[in-house]
């Protein structure tokens, strides 16, 4: 198709003729689309269960070594955040870990029976501070130990490369796609 161009830029051509050439670059240009897309591999599957699964084959490495020392994955990442970032505002934990004030507050619950962490009041009535206890920081040092296993085991498993493109991957998506407005309310 290029080579039209040069004839056209000159002046040697009719109206008649540059419509003609016009009519056929646009059919080929929307057909050429329409091939190209019906040749496409299409994706196969559902993204939400393949990642679900995923999810939950490798939750199951995790929790299988934290279970060693009384702790559940979700409560390790918990414990963690506490002792990184506290004494800190729930909201602004619930912030961090991408929950909801209410599951946030339901998920602290066992944490705070075991005593590993405590809530204490904030600046205001209506705030309150979560920190680890000594004994919630020694927990997190063990519940660290067993997650080194877990991760080694899943590098092993895995691959380092695959698992780094794996996380490549996991944070590119992440930002490609922006949380939905109600997700604030869900969390």
């Amino acid at each position: 198709m290029n080579h039209v161009w040069p004839v056209v830029l000159t002046g040697n051509l009719s109206v008649p003729k540059l419509i003609r050439i016009f009519h056929f670059s646009c059919m080929y240009n929307f057909y050429y689309t329409i091939y190209r897309m019906e040749t496409q591999p299409k994706t196969q599957g559902c993204t939400n269960l393949k990642l679900r699964q995923i999810t939950r084959r490798i939750t199951q490495h995790y929790d299988a070594e934290l279970a060693k020392i009384g702790l559940k994955t979700t409560q390790y990442s918990l414990l963690t955040h506490a002792v990184k970032l506290g004494p800190v505002r729930a909201v602004d934990l619930a912030d961090v870990m991408h929950m909801s004030k209410s599951t946030l507050s339901r998920n602290l619950q066992p944490l705070i029976a075991a005593g590993w962490v405590r809530v204490n009041s904030g600046q205001d009535a209506r705030s309150r501070l979560i920190s680890a206890t000594d004994t919630g920081r020694t927990k997190r040092s063990e519940g660290q130990r067993r997650w080194r296993v877990a991760q080694d085991g899943i590098n092993a498993v895995l691959g380092i490369q695959r698992v780094r493109a794996l996380h490549a991957l996991i944070e590119e998506s992440l930002e490609l796609l922006s949380p939905l407005e109600a997700e604030d309310d869900e969390r």
